[in-house]
């Protein structure tokens, strides 16, 4: 039927609608944080400031997670939330640590195998967390292997800990939004009853 049709129709693309959203709100998130990683000045000397910066933005991506999780706890869409949350916390999270390996082969080219430019940093980041580890890259210096350390370190974490942090939200997310649905049905369903039984002769 014409009529039947129309419905389910309107409701397919409002489902259809978020997940667009989401999947184009990903890449733009993933792009922008790469875009600013080629953009941003990277022409100073490595010191403990550097260090102070890299740890500065570890615990900005700490407080962002927990930002992150609160909005998955809250979105009507949590599974989607999610996959824009870690769009934008492993981006940033492997693009700190590659500037600061920019950085430190800027100031200490022998601190790798072979000098690092931008390119070479990501490249080198991504398969440290892919632990891949085909070797053509290392660190030799003591500070090159303390920053690979840490940042080996922190892709256990991410990995292990705030993905298994961003499921456990999502599951909460939807058990919420299902209590509310329910919530809402049963408010419907019982106002009716309430006014069929009210309306119905003595």
């Amino acid at each position: 039927m014409p009529g039947g049709d129309g419905p389910a129709r309107t409701g397919g693309s409002r489902g259809r609608h978020p997940l667009l959203l989401g999947i184009l709100r990903s890449l733009l998130t993933s792009a922008g944080v790469l875009v600013l990683y080629f953009v941003l000045p990277m022409d100073r000397e490595f010191s403990a400031g550097t260090v102070a910066a890299l740890g500065a933005g570890v615990l900005a991506m700490g407080m962002l997670v927990a930002w992150q999780v609160r909005a998955i706890l809250q979105s009507p869409h949590p599974a989607l939330r999610a996959i824009e949350a870690v769009a934008l916390s492993l981006p940033l999270f492997l693009l700190i640590f590659a500037a600061a390996y920019v950085v430190l082969s800027s100031t200490e080219p022998d601190a790798f195998t072979e000098p690092l430019n931008r390119v070479d940093s990501l490249y080198f980041v991504v398969t440290v967390f892919a632990t891949v580890g085909f070797g053509d890259i290392s660190a030799v210096s003591p500070i090159a292997r303390m920053l690979v350390t840490g940042q080996m370190v922190g892709d256990l974490i991410l990995i292990g800990l705030v993905l298994r942090v961003f499921m456990t939200a999502v599951d909460q997310g939807r058990r919420r939004a299902a209590g509310q649905e329910d919530a809402s049905s049963t408010g419907i369903g019982g106002g009716l009853t309430r006014r069929a039984a009210g309306s119905s002769p003595d």
